[in-house]
């Protein structure tokens, strides 16, 4: 009797430090978790196992990179990993992006698919977004003293990205154009967040 009540109670706590330990699958994003500045291509891999793929991963102006893709098969969970050199020595950054399904990951409350509003209610004022149908278009620029454009607690900082389901108008287009998240042009065409970056702190 003494013996099973023992091997119950070893067996719970085995099982209550591994759901501990477990990577997280869902929820919130922060500086540390689910990935850590200090985390490596290795460390990623021996914590998240299969769900921790290297993968050509698109960069800015066409050009591609080799990152870790954790969760490659859920759209709904995936997020891309990018490292500060060749080597995958060390983590710079992660990114959502959309991927035809609502993400279960957020950051500071902002998901992929997240309206103007939502991302206007989480920042706590207006701000500013560039002009769309370009390299670099649909990025959010300047948070205006906002909440969003302060870093994270551990340091990260966040970069945010709209688009939207049908080209954007020639009002909104092209680099040089600012748009505000108030403004009546942008609010009519509705776009969302296309895409999330947590940016880790240079060392």
């Amino acid at each position: 009797m003494i013996r099973s009540f023992t091997a119950t109670v070893l067996v719970l706590l085995a099982s209550s430090a591994f759901a501990q330990s477990a990577p997280p699958r869902e929820g919130p994003i922060s500086c540390a978790a689910p990935v850590a500045p200090d985390d490596t291509e290795r460390s990623l891999k021996q914590r998240y196992g299969k769900d921790a793929v290297v993968q050509d991963l698109p960069g800015a102006e066409g050009e591609r990179y080799k990152g870790i893709v954790l969760f490659p098969k859920a759209r709904d969970r995936r997020i891309e990993i990018a490292f500060t050199d060749d080597k995958a020595g060390r983590a710079s950054g992660l990114t959502l992006r959309d991927a035809g399904k609502a993400s279960l990951w957020n950051v500071a409350g902002v998901t992929i698919g997240s309206s103007l509003a939502d991302v206007q209610k989480a920042n706590g004022k207006p701000f500013l977004v560039s002009g769309f149908e370009w390299d670099y278009g649909g990025f959010v620029t300047d948070w205006k003293g906002g909440a969003l454009g302060r870093p994270l607690q551990g340091g990260c900082t966040v970069t945010i990205r709209f688009g939207g389901k049908t080209g954007a108008p020639r009002s909104l287009s092209g680099d040089g154009v600012k748009a505000a998240s108030d403004g009546a042009a942008l609010v009519k065409w509705a776009p969302v967040v296309t895409e999330i970056g947590v940016n880790f702190p240079d060392r």
